[in-house]
């Protein structure tokens, strides 16, 4: 199965910024019931553009907020519930959270996507699941309609278990008016989830998904059903502290550099995209500690991968001769699959001039970073197994570090789910 061009697009924006904010923010929690009062939820100084600015200088290329959590709470002045920021004392009940978001986001270059939960613990019509729909598909059409081109719409399967949606008439609504956003997750999904929220991947990463059911998406709806091979691209979804949305008791659970360098190696650097969560605050803002941590991970993984050295490519059969331009000293390379006709690397070995094997692995996809003991050469030599595979680009790089990091904290989801539900 090959890929579409939007999936190709989204495959090497590469780096995401998710962003929880909500009425969940202003009272400590993390999944709240939907009876939190609208009035709570008033951000004394909310300026996406500090956002974007910080999203853009950490090198990521898309951001997603959350429009809609479990709670039910919309960000925006919908027309569906009363429950939204037109209830509450934000910018006198004139404030539009997406809108100030999108707008920021494309001011600074940044892609901007949005999440949705089907799941709604506040509307009184989610008991009737016909009613709701019809709310749902208005919530999106809304959404879709009214802030411009969305790179990614995120839907959520969190508390949908058991539960069925007409994807069928909601997945109409995202065709129709955002037919070039990415489909996280639910309905007709063009991108899956890695199945860990500790944003890790791993080897091999497959593109080619066989028999995928609906509720391996937790939409649990048989007709969305996808029969035979699809190209379903993975997203690592991690949060840079323990929880998703803002606490003020959790600084201690903030991800170290090392840990989110980790993360990169495990996601970016297996072929798939990471989406890190930095939520604002209270005030609006993301929090200066979360923002210096994110933007020291950042200048880091910038710094091993600023300066390329790009080789030539010749291919003799299944190995693929990569020539630098003279004698270089490298301790990493990065190597890119062609993947318009599909994913086809399962195997590859990387030997240096002299022989010595660098690195192995199974898949490469739209990028492999890996890392080796330093080699002065001036060639490598990748064998790669499978039929009618092509690399596009090998570079190399001298990081001045040879060992990938270990992550040091991995969440128990089930675990955490439960105490937040609890919360």
């Amino acid at each position: 199965m090959q890929p579409t061009p939007q999936q190709l697009a989204w495959q090497r924006a590469e780096f995401g910024i998710f962003c929880h904010f909500g009425i969940n923010t202003f009272f400590g929690k993390e999944w709240s019931d939907g009876t939190l009062p609208a009035s709570g939820f008033n951000p004394n100084v909310l300026d996406a553009t500090q956002w974007a600015r910080t999203i853009k200088q950490a090198g990521a290329h898309y951001a997603i907020l959350t429009a809609k959590h479990h709670d039910g709470f919309c960000l925006w002045p919908t027309s569906t519930t009363d429950y939204s920021v037109a209830c509450s004392p934000w910018r006198d009940g004139h404030g539009d959270v997406v809108r100030e978001f999108v707008d920021a986001c494309r001011a600074e270059g940044i892609k901007p996507g949005l999440y949705l939960s089907p799941w709604d613990r506040n509307h009184p019509s989610y008991q009737d699941a016909a009613a709701y729909d019809a709310v749902y598909c208005q919530q999106l059409t809304e959404l879709c309609c009214n802030y411009g081109e969305l790179f990614e719409l995120w839907f959520d399967g969190a508390g949908s278990e058991g539960r069925v949606y007409d994807w069928h008439r909601i997945m109409a609504v995202a065709e129709a008016h955002q037919p070039n956003a990415a489909i996280f997750n639910m309905g007709k999904p063009s991108i899956r989830w890695i199945g860990n929220e500790d944003g890790l991947a791993a080897d091999p990463v497959s593109y080619h998904v066989t028999d995928i059911h609906a509720s391996a998406f937790h939409a649990n709806d048989p007709g969305t059903v996808l029969d035979g091979k699809v190209y379903l691209p993975p997203e690592c979804d991690v949060a840079i502290r323990r929880n998703w949305f803002w606490q003020e008791d959790d600084l201690d659970t903030l991800k170290s550099v090392d840990h989110l360098l980790a993360i990169a190696y495990r996601s970016i650097g297996l072929g798939c995209n990471l989406l890190l969560n930095v939520p604002p605050d209270r005030n609006g803002l993301i929090s200066t500690e979360d923002r210096e941590r994110l933007l020291s991970f950042s200048a880091e993984w910038q710094r091993r991968f600023a300066t390329p050295v790009e080789a030539s490519l010749h291919a003799q059969g299944a190995t693929w001769t990569a020539r630098f331009a003279d004698t270089q000293t490298i301790d990493h390379l990065r190597l890119e699959e062609d993947l318009t006709t599909g994913q086809k690397v399962s195997a590859f070995t990387i030997s240096d001039a002299a022989g010595r094997v660098l690195a192995t692995g199974s898949s490469i996809g739209s990028q492999r970073i890996v890392a080796f003991a330093p080699s002065t050469t001036t060639r490598v030599s990748i064998h790669v197994a499978g039929d009618g595979a092509v690399l596009t680009r090998v570079a190399g790089y001298h990081a001045g570090v040879s060992t990938i990091p270990e992550p040091n904290d991995r969440l128990d989801y089930k675990a955490w789910a439960d105490k937040a539900d609890k919360a």
